[in-house]
């Protein structure tokens, strides 16, 4: 299925799905894609993450009290924008990637908490890290994805050491966590740093957390991770202020601010210096490294498409394009599975109500 576009007009996403139905819900489009996972089934060819997937989105749901129908195992509160990704002069010097040669391309921005409790509040801290995930809309049908949070690392640097600590979080007894992160630097790092609320989703900024290898038109490799920084710089809220906030203060804010003007981000790729660790996420490079300025992601609308309408929407660090490949960092994958597995679930429970509502 191909989305068409026409770059000139820049057709919104909300006109785009309704139009072609290329985001639909329904399980068995992406199971028939011959490409989308290709990636996720080469990183993973040499061990089997199926069952660790399962397992991380088990230890989710037991944190979160879930499943709860329709929503992520985790990042489950969300909003989606809706803006242009237009690529800087120093983009296609490191990739030969389509939405790196300058011409402007729609984005779908989705915005998350990271619990997925219904209920939570935005300033409540169990929302933090954020999460800001890009789909980025190709001309020639295809899209890409970056899956980035707002800490840069990550609690683990493989699956089977992320499933520990997950169920280590959701133990009865906090013992069970406190003898985990003894053992785990990487989790009592990403546990004891501080994770306060942004005053707005356009004032936090955003990691990719993992290295990816990058192709640019010479055939020259790159190994870089993405960080995305907002233009208005970044502005956090005490832990007072922000429980005095309106519970989704966030996607209001967010609202608001898109009538008077666009959110703007710069997105920017760090480089690795010799020695640093490309295969583990865990491991947060020196703030020293060289930065490329890859482009401007421009946010104008928030979107009355899949989040608002209640369709499920699909990202994954693993759909990539020609130009950017994955790295071995084992994480890609089970992370991708357990997207997946959470990502059929939603449209599951999203088709039965949708069904017993007579078709809304």
């Amino acid at each position: 299925m191909k989305v068409q576009i026409v770059q000139k007009q820049c057709l919104s996403f909300s006109q785009q799905y309704s139009r072609t139905r290329w985001l639909s819900a329904s399980v068995a489009f992406l199971m028939s894609s011959t490409t989308l996972f290709a990636a996720e089934e080469q990183a993973s060819s040499k061990t089997n993450q199926t069952e660790i997937a399962k397992g991380i989105v088990a230890a989710f749901d037991a944190i979160f009290a879930g499943p709860h129908a329709s929503m992520r195992a985790v990042h489950g509160q969300g909003v989606l924008c809706e803006g242009t990704f237009t690529a800087g002069a120093s983009a296609k010097s490191v990739s030969h990637a389509v939405h790196f040669q300058g011409t402007a391309v729609p984005v779908v921005v989705r915005f998350s908490n990271f619990s997925s409790l219904p209920a939570r509040a935005d300033g409540d801290p169990s929302g933090s890290p954020r999460g800001m995930a890009i789909k980025f809309i190709l001309p020639d049908g295809e899209d890409t994805d970056i899956v980035a949070h707002s800490y840069n690392g990550f609690p683990a640097g493989t699956p089977e050491d992320f499933l520990g600590f997950l169920k280590a979080v959701g133990a009865k007894d906090p013992q069970v966590l406190a003898a985990f992160l003894e053992t785990h630097p990487a989790a009592k790092n990403f546990v004891d740093a501080p994770k306060p609320t942004p005053a707005s989703f356009a004032t936090e900024a955003f990691y990719g957390v993992d290295a990816f290898r990058f192709i640019n038109a010479a055939g020259v490799e790159q190994y870089g991770r993405y960080r995305i920084e907002p233009v208005a710089g970044q502005v956090h809220l005490s832990a007072s202020d922000a429980a005095k906030r309106a519970p989704d203060f966030l996607s209001q804010d967010l609202a608001e601010q898109l009538k008077i003007s666009p959110a703007e981000f710069r997105l920017l790729l760090q480089l690795p210096a010799p020695g640093d660790p490309i295969h583990d996420g865990s491991v947060a490079w020196a703030e020293n490294r060289a930065i490329v300025e890859v482009g401007t992601i421009t946010l104008r609308t928030l979107t009355s498409g899949p989040e608002a309408t209640d369709q499920p929407l699909f990202f994954t660090p693993l759909n990539l394009v020609s130009g950017i490949t994955s790295s071995d960092d084992p994480l890609l994958a089970a992370r991708t599975r357990a997207y997946r597995i959470s990502f059929e679930r939603r449209s599951k429970s999203v088709a039965a109500r949708n069904q017993e509502g007579g078709g809304r």
